[in-house]
C-alpha cells in the first residue's frame, strides 16, 4: 500500500484538492492520471502552478531581492517559465515524439503537469537566510521528476525514458528562456 493510501484511508486528507497536491508531490501515477481524465480539474491545476510561481517569487527574496517589483518579476517568470515549459512539451511529445498509443489534448496535459508544478511550492522556503539556492535546485529536480511521470501518464508512454527525454529536453530550453528574460529584463539583485 502507498504512502498516500495509507494516509487516505486514515482520512487525513480532507480535501480531493489537497490529496491531489500531496498524491502529485509523491509521484503518484493514479493521482495523474485521475487529473488527466478529470476536466473539472483544470482550475485546481491552474491554482497550482500560480502557488508554485507564488513561492518562488516570495522564496526568491532570501537571494536580496526583497522589493515587491523583485518578487513580482520572479514569480512571474516562473509562471511564464512553466507556461514555454509546457508547450514545449506539448510540441515534442504530442507532435515529435509520439508513440502509437499517445492520443493527448492540450487540457489533460496541461492538468497533469500543472499538479507537477506541486513540489514548487515548496521554494517558499527560500526566503529562509542561506537557503534560497539550495531550495530551488532541489524543488526544480523534484518538480522535473513529477513532470516525467506527468507526461508518462498524459502522453501514454510505454517507457519511462521517452518521458524523461521530453521533459529533459523542454526544461532545457524554458530554463534557457528563463534565463534570457531574466537577464535582458530583470531587476538587478544586489
Amino acid at each position: 500500500m502507498s504512502a498516500l493510501a495509507s494516509v487516505k484511508q486514515r482520512g487525513a486528507v480532507a480535501s480531493p484538492y489537497l490529496r491531489r497536491l500531496m498524491g502529485a508531490a509523491v509521484l503518484d501515477s493514479a493521482i495523474y492520471e485521475e487529473v488527466e481524465a478529470d476536466e473539472s480539474a483544470t482550475m485546481q491545476a491552474f491554482a497550482t502552478v500560480l502557488l508554485s510561481s507564488v513561492a518562488a517569487g516570495v522564496g526568491s527574496r532570501g537571494l536580496g531581492g526583497s522589493t515587491l517589483a523583485n518578487i513580482a518579476f520572479v514569480g512571474t517568470l516562473a509562471l511564464l517559465s512553466w507556461a514555454a515549459w509546457a508547450l514545449i512539451t506539448f510540441e515534442i511529445g504530442v507532435r515529435l515524439m509520439p508513440q502509437p498509443q499517445t492520443r493527448s489534448n492540450v487540457g489533460e496535459l496541461l492538468r497533469t503537469i500543472g499538479f507537477a508544478t506541486a513540489p514548487g511550492c515548496l521554494r517558499v522556503l527560500g526566503i529562509l537566510p542561506g537557503s534560497t539556492i539550495p531550495v530551488f535546485a532541489l524543488s526544480a529536480i523534484w518538480m522535473l521528476a513529477a513532470m516525467v511521470v506527468a507526461v508518462r501518464q498524459a502522453l501514454d508512454y510505454e517507457t519511462t525514458s521517452r518521458a524523461l527525454a521530453v521533459c529533459a529536453l523542454g526544461w532545457v530550453l524554458a530554463i534557457a528562456m528563463a534565463i534570457v528574460i531574466g537577464l535582458l529584463f530583470g531587476p538587478s539583485v544586489s
